[in-house]
């Protein structure tokens, strides 16, 4: 089910936004291309929150041990972490930015 997580404007480019989706915890991106990508808000190797991390070149990076993950697809681009994490299917209709987490990736 599509949850309303805010406005375009709320997401500020390549800046992590920590958002909360029916109990699973989302970061969102949005980056200076415009597309808007949400990634499980937690590092599969050191359970930290991946909202906190930095932005860079479609990645998304760790701030505890430097593990990065695109932020497209989950998957690991280097160690540490060797475990993908969730993403989730994002739509956008008008100025206004949806995520479902409940549905089969």
């Amino acid at each position: 089910m599509w949850q309303p997580i805010g406005e375009l404007a709320d997401f500020e480019p390549d800046k992590p936004e920590a958002v909360d989706v029916d109990g699973t915890p989302v970061a969102v991106v949005r980056t200076t291309a415009g597309q808007v990508y949400a990634i499980h808000d937690v590092c599969s190797h050191a359970s930290v929150a991946l909202s906190e991390g930095e932005v860079i070149d479609g990645e998304i990076e760790c701030w505890l041990h430097g593990s990065t993950f695109s932020l497209a697809d989950g998957k690991p681009r280097s160690l540490p972490a060797v475990d993908p994490v969730p993403v989730y299917p994002v739509k956008i209709e008008g100025d206004n930015v949806y995520v479902a987490v409940n549905v089969e990736l």
